[in-house]
């Protein structure tokens, strides 16, 4: 079906965004009020469709955070935005974290977590609440709300079809066992090739085995890194909790080149958390994605902005 008319359709069911929500429903208008929000909703059509035939057919994986899911309320309006891209031509990858969900399990049952630069220790006492969270309940919620808005998700983790094989992750200078906390070592993309181009939204939990048969828990970044790389990625996009990267005056920056990240990070500019973040990104440009982007979860329809209208959203990073 050409991309217009999948758009077209998906729009008269969940709508492009609030504004045509909003238009749509039934009031008293007059003829020529009516008339204008019809014309509203076409120039939008009219500005999505260079983007989505910029994006047709294109693989893009989308990072969905902890700290982005927010409450049901986001979740449906994340799952209503997949769905609309994958029925306008995209084929969507969702790639889910889910850190504050577990350390809220480990609290109600009373096992202790600590962190080491960012990283949970884990044992295999707390990685075995990782793997019924990540692989379970979360993403069986995800996989609902996505089929609840019309579409057709399923749920896999790492271990499935041996997508994903880990090794211990181990850090650079640290002392401290990280436990099972692993890395990808290897990515095969045979379902994921079965599955992607047949209306079906793969959405993947970073849970994986290593060739020892132990399973660990992988940073929902790295993952997404992984699989986006070995996909091809038209782009990888990393919802978080922060509108991108910033510059030393506080001002977000639309676009960097790898060669400005390393020198963001030397002078100070960009620490924390972003740290990795940019890492990843850098990771899964060495390995084929075209660009990555770092934007904010928590805006409603941050993906449809990035992908589909002429402004964007967040930092897009190029090789």
């Amino acid at each position: 079906m050409p991309a217009l008319a999948r758009l077209t359709r998906k729009i008269a069911a969940h709508h492009l965004n609030e504004e045509t929500e909003r238009m749509s429903e039934p009031d008293s208008n007059s003829p020529e009020q009516a008339q204008a929000q019809a014309q509203q909703q076409a120039a939008i059509l009219m500005q999505a469709l260079p983007h989505m035939l910029h994006y047709d057919d294109a693989i893009v994986v989308v990072k969905y955070g902890g700290h982005a899911m927010g409450d049901d309320q986001g979740a449906r309006s994340f799952a209503r935005d997949m769905v609309l891209l994958e029925q306008s031509g995209v084929n969507p990858v969702v790639v889910h974290g889910g850190g504050p969900q577990i350390g809220t399990m480990l609290t109600k049952l009373g096992i202790k977590s600590a962190f080491s630069d960012g990283l949970r220790i884990t044992d295999k006492a707390t990685m075995e609440i990782v793997e019924m969270v990540l692989a379970g309940s979360i993403n069986k919620q995800i996989v609902g709300f996505i089929n609840a808005e019309g579409g057709r998700a399923i749920g896999l983790c790492g271990k499935d079809g041996n997508m994903v094989t880990a090794r211990k992750l181990e850090p650079t200078g640290a002392e401290v066992d990280l436990g099972f906390v692993g890395e990808p070592a290897k990515v095969d993309s045979t379902v994921l090739d079965q599955i992607l181009g047949r209306e079906l939204i793969p959405v993947l939990a970073p849970v994986a085995q290593g060739e020892n048969g132990d399973s660990y828990n992988i940073n929902a970044d790295t993952f997404a890194g992984a699989i986006a790389g070995a996909l091809k990625a038209k782009r990888l996009l990393l919802l978080t909790d922060v509108p991108g990267v910033f510059d030393a005056n506080k001002n977000l920056i639309k676009q960097l080149r790898i060669d400005e990240i390393h020198g963001l990070i030397a002078d100070g500019t960009i620490t924390g958390g972003m740290i990795p973040k940019v890492e990843t990104c850098i990771y899964a440009l060495e390995r084929g994605v075209e660009g990555v982007v770092i934007l904010d979860g928590k805006v409603p329809h941050a993906v449809l902005i990035e992908l589909l209208t002429d402004y964007g959203a967040g930092t897009l990073i190029m090789r």
